[in-house]
């Protein structure tokens, strides 16, 4: 016996209208069941095919080879700062606890999309279930968010450094600074749940082929033959609560310590209270800028061929850059990393 969901039924009645009006669906065939089972396969997409950028096989194989090495840089880079962390004495402080956090969170993340955006590109592994689908999107979407809460958590930490330095230390404790990367953490999956749940219940009749090299919500949206306007709502919703919402406390806490930094009398102070902060604006500022262009906005009304180019950026470039940028603008990872060398 064929199963067929609700919304297959709806998708079943407009196509058997719209060939009968037409004169191109024999009525006998009404009750013939293999045409029943025809429909109900083409009706119910079981995978999708990632299309990737589409060219030339040369165009190809030179996304493959800059996506493996951006993605080895990035592996390479963020593991560096966590053994140097992990190693250097005086690099135990809440601060590098975060950038810890966030280097382990940049590896999975670039790891949920290279790979798989390499076997797109090559041609080997173009297919994708839609279950594993979901599990990509929930994967990549809750990451984010979670990088998100750890930015703002990693502000809110220099603001205190800065604007309270005498009672910096007993602020920010160890106990402190694990309960907020916790948080982090699980508030960053925590939001996605629902959306993600609700996108595993659309319905897609068809066709299959997503234009862009990993899952992503508006690729499927635009795909989908039900009504996605739940799924529309609850992404603009988890964006204003996720990213806008971070992203004011980052800004907040960015504005009181400029506002401390300009009081300083010294010159040098202020060069030195800034430099332990400009390498976490300028990560701010890269994540925060294509996020915000990616999710907030009311509808899923973007140009597909745009957001990959984004979400190019946004999985593989800023994972790449984080470590460079830590390390080149800050001159106790640099310390740190000369005594590392001289070691060997």
């Amino acid at each position: 016996m064929v199963s067929i969901s609700q919304g297959d039924r709806g998708y079943l009645g407009r196509m058997i209208h719209e060939k009968i009006s037409f004169g191109s669906f024999p009525l006998a065939n009404l009750t013939d069941l293999n045409t029943w089972k025809d429909m109900a396969n083409r009706t119910s997409v079981k995978e999708f095919i990632l299309l990737g950028f589409p060219g030339t096989w040369q165009f190809r194989v030179s996304f493959v080879v800059v996506f493996a090495l951006m993605y080895t840089l990035t592996v390479i880079g963020n593991a560096s700062i966590i053994a140097l962390v992990w190693r250097s004495s005086n690099l135990h402080t809440p601060m590098y606890f975060f950038l810890c956090n966030l280097s382990f969170l940049e590896i999975w993340y670039t790891t949920g999309v290279v790979p798989k955006a390499i076997g797109v590109m090559l041609g080997t592994s173009q297919t994708i279930s839609f279950s594993v689908c979901i599990l990509q999107l929930f994967f990549l979407l809750s990451l984010g968010s979670t990088e998100c809460f750890l930015l703002s958590v990693m502000a809110y930490d220099r603001y205190l450094a800065i604007c309270c330095p005498l009672r910096y230390s007993s602020l920010m404790s160890s106990v402190l600074s694990v309960r907020l990367a916790l948080s982090s953490w699980l508030g960053g999956f925590l939001a996605i749940s629902l959306l993600a749940f609700l996108t595993s219940r659309l319905t897609f009749c068809g066709p299959d082929v997503i234009n862009h090299f990993l899952c992503d919500i508006d690729a499927c949206l635009a795909l989908s033959c039900s009504d996605t306007w739940p799924v529309e709502l609850a992404t603009f919703l988890v964006s204003i609560i996720v990213v806008v919402a971070s992203c004011v406390v980052t800004l907040v806490s960015y504005m009181y310590i400029i506002s401390s930094i300009l009081r300083i009398q010294s010159g040098h102070g202020r060069k030195k209270a800034f430099s332990t902060c400009s390498a976490h604006l300028s990560v701010v500022t890269i994540w925060y800028g294509s996020t915000i262009f990616l999710y907030v906005k009311p509808s899923a009304q973007n140009s597909l061929d745009v957001n990959k180019i984004v979400n190019t950026f946004n999985t593989m470039v800023t994972p790449l850059l984080n470590p460079f940028i830590y390390t080149l603008r800050n001159k106790e990872v640099k310390v740190a990393l000369g005594r590392a060398f001289q070691k060997k």
